[in-house]
This record gives C-alpha cells, sequence and structure tokens, in this order.
C-alpha cells in the first residue's frame, strides 16, 4: 500500500531541479514515470565534452568534484539522450547566460536534440527553454508558466 497526503495530487508532481538538483533531474525522472513534469535548470549542457575536455575552463576535470564522473556515460547518455527517455513528459531547461556551468553553445547545441525529438513526436509544445540575462541560479518566470500550464495550476492571483 502507498502512502500519500490527501491534499497531494500524485498526478501532478513535477521534478525542478538546479545546479546539481539540475544533473538529477536529468537522470531521476528518466526512470521514475511518476514525474509529470521535468525542469533542468543551471546544469543542463553538453555533459560528455564538459566531463572530457581539458581545453575549456568549464571542464569538470578543473574542478575538485570526484561524484560528478560517471562510468562509461560517454558511451551511453548525453543529456539529450537523458531527455530522450524523460519524453514525452513536459520537459523544459532553464539557463542563465552568465551560469559558469557551460558555454550558451553548448546549451543549444544539445537542447536543440531535444527540441527535435518533440517535434518528431508531434508535441513540441511540451519541451522550451528559456535563457535569461543571470547567473547560476533559479529564474522562475518561464518555469513557473511552464509549471502552471503543464500541471494545470490556476495561475496565482496578483
Amino acid at each position: 500500500m502507498a502512502l500519500a497526503l490527501e491534499f497531494v495530487d500524485l498526478k501532478r508532481i513535477g521534478f525542478y531541479g538546479l545546479s546539481y538538483g539540475g544533473n538529477t533531474a536529468m537522470r531521476v525522472p528518466a526512470l521514475l514515470e511518476q514525474y509529470a513534469v521535468v525542469i533542468a535548470s543551471g546544469d543542463f549542457n553538453e555533459w560528455v565534452l564538459k566531463n572530457v575536455t581539458n581545453d575549456h575552463v568549464h571542464s569538470m576535470i578543473f574542478h575538485n568534484v570526484y561524484e560528478v564522473f560517471e562510468f562509461n556515460l560517454g558511451h551511453t547518455f548525453n543529456h539529450a539522450e537523458m531527455a530522450a527517455l524523460i519524453a514525452p513528459r513536459p520537459f523544459m531547461v532553464e539557463r542563465g547566460h552568465d551560469d559558469g556551468v557551460a558555454r550558451d553553445e553548448w546549451v543549444v547545441a544539445e537542447y536543440a536534440k531535444v527540441r527535435r525529438l518533440y517535434a518528431k513526436l508531434g508535441i513540441p509544445e511540451r519541451t522550451t527553454i528559456e535563457f535569461f540575462n543571470g547567473p547560476h541560479q533559479i529564474h522562475g518566470v518561464g518555469t513557473n508558466a511552464f509549471l502552471h500550464r503543464h500541471l494545470n495550476w490556476p495561475e496565482p492571483k496578483p
């Protein structure tokens, strides 16, 4: 028997993660289909390149983070492939132009694969990317609208 709070609608639970939470947003909902919508903030990018390159400041090789390297990931899944496992559920990327996690160009190139997949599936409205002028943070503008639309939440009153 599953335990649940009576005020929780199990069909309207989303996953919205920033930074390592964004990293987790790419992995956990790919395996757990109960999440109705997924938003990756401040992490979505060309993850394989980020982990293996030694000629760019954004490389994980230059950071003291032992926990991010995943065995054989380069031969299996990049972020676009993880997003493909999330499809057809709504998926969004939130990206600050000044986020030091990756270059905008890496993010855009990887997201283009996701956008193409959703278009080919006939559900392009279920994915989007929002850019904002800012750093590695939750921006909460387009993402909140995305959550309201795809979780069927009423808009907040002013």
